[in-house]
Order: C-alpha cells, then sequence, then structure tokens
C-alpha cells in the first residue's frame, strides 16, 4: 500500500543512521513492526496482578497424577 505521509525528516534521518538500513523505507517499516511489538508488550504488562487465583487450588496434588 502506497500512500504519502508527512514524516518528521530529523526523526527519519537519526532513525535511518540506527538502523543501519538501506532505504528509507525499510526504516519506515522496521519503526512500525517495532513500534506494534512494543505495544502488544505494554498490553501484556498491564495484565500483570489481574488473574484471581483459587485459594483452594492445589498444584501439588495434580503432580502425582501422571
Amino acid at each position: 500500500m502506497d500512500a504519502t505521509v508527512a514524516i518528521n525528516e530529523t526523526l527519519l534521518e537519526r532513525a535511518f543512521q540506527v538502523g543501519g538500513l538501506q532505504t528509507e523505507d525499510e526504516t519506515v517499516n522496521l519503526a512500525l513492526e517495532e513500534f506494534i511489538k512494543r505495544r502488544a508488550i505494554e498490553e501484556v504488562i498491564a495484565l500483570f496482578n489481574t488473574v484471581e487465583y483459587d485459594e483452594d487450588y492445589d498444584y501439588k496434588k495434580l503432580r502425582g497424577k501422571r
């Protein structure tokens, strides 16, 4: 998909240098991939401490049933 997007040239140049990729297209695509991964990780981290455990659950009891 081709799109016309206004990109901050300073940020693009810095990303291009840091990423060490061959083209600006590769740089933008990598930046988008990393952005998506980071947001996905943040969603998982937000789930920490949200699981409620059954206090009566005995995981040791299930170990012997294999």
